[in-house]
């Protein structure tokens, strides 16, 4: 049957899906990425961006197509930990903005976890069902 290893597919697809899409619509608006860059006061701007871009669409390859899996969802949960640090710091935050980017900080801890999770079974050699 192979409806099993079809969800795995999915489910990959799905934790990978924001960092296709972010690092597609960076590289299709260089300068939007620019600006990204700059709002969060990371400089220098375009170098950051062009090794956003790769990191987002490199590891989603390695991560979707298998080889060097690990490397891939570790690559994504580190840059993703690192991101929420900068962008979610709810921790200096007061008023209405806060709660949000508190709940914004913890579901990518979560998401981090994930990657985890699929670096740790790629390595053990934990396979998708047939």
């Amino acid at each position: 049957m192979r409806l099993p290893r079809a969800l795995h597919g999915l489910a990959l697809l799905a934790l990978c899906a924001a960092y296709l899409e972010g690092g597609l619509t960076k590289l299709m608006d260089f300068p939007g990425a620019l600006a990204e860059m700059q709002h969060f006061g990371l400089q220098p701007a375009a170098p950051l961006a062009v090794v956003v871009i790769a990191l987002e669409l490199g590891g989603s390859a390695l991560v979707l197509g298998g080889r060097l899996r690990w490397l891939g969802a570790l690559a994504l949960g580190g840059f993703t930990v690192a991101a929420s640090f900068v962008a979610n710091d709810f921790w200096a935050m007061s008023g209405p903005d806060r709660t949000p980017a508190m709940h914004a900080f913890f579901e990518h801890l979560g998401l981090a976890g994930g990657f985890a999770l699929v670096a740790w079974h790629d390595r053990l050699g934990t396979r998708a069902p047939s």
